[in-house]
């Protein structure tokens, strides 16, 4: 054991922190890169678009575990902002399509390469080989809670 505080927090805390300092990186970057328009629970909302064909905004709503008045407020404000467009849905009806515009694709990529910047920035301290086990572990701890080969969508908890 060393002198460091943080040895007497619990792992949730430390795994808390740890998202928030990776998060807070990345939006910083983020915001530097020119897309300041956008906070946390957009790149959710544009994660689970592009995953997800033929997404309205009641299954975004679902899948992020908010009620459709905030999807549809989330899917406004991407729309307003040129990321997303609402596409005519195959089932026809009033149903329409989430998609990505050049425009959100482009940022989809630019946030991807950010993403690997700071996650290689913060580990630039850390072994390869401490790396992957650290991975394999965060791997185990979602697979106690969650059933392969499920991978829900990071979502907002507040």
């Amino acid at each position: 054991m060393t002198d460091d505080p943080l040895d007497d927090y619990e792992l949730v805390f430390l795994l808390g922190l740890a998202f928030q300092e990776v998060l807070g990186s990345f939006v910083h970057e983020l915001d530097g890169a020119g897309y300041g328009d956008l906070r946390p629970v957009h790149g959710f909302a544009l994660l689970v678009i592009v995953r997800t064909p033929d997404l309205t905004s009641s299954l975004l709503a679902e899948k992020l575990g908010v009620t459709k008045q905030a999807a549809g407020q989330l899917v406004d404000h991407l729309v307003k902002r040129g990321y997303v467009d609402r596409a005519e849905h195959p089932l026809g009806g009033r149903r329409r399509s989430l998609v990505l515009t050049p425009k959100g694709a482009e940022h989809m990529r630019q946030a991807g390469r950010l993403l690997r910047d700071v996650e290689r920035n913060l580990s630039s301290g850390i072994s390869a080989e401490h790396r992957a086990e650290f991975r394999n572990s965060l791997i185990a701890v979602v697979r106690a809670a969650i059933p392969a080969p499920e991978v829900p969508p990071l979502r907002p908890q507040w």
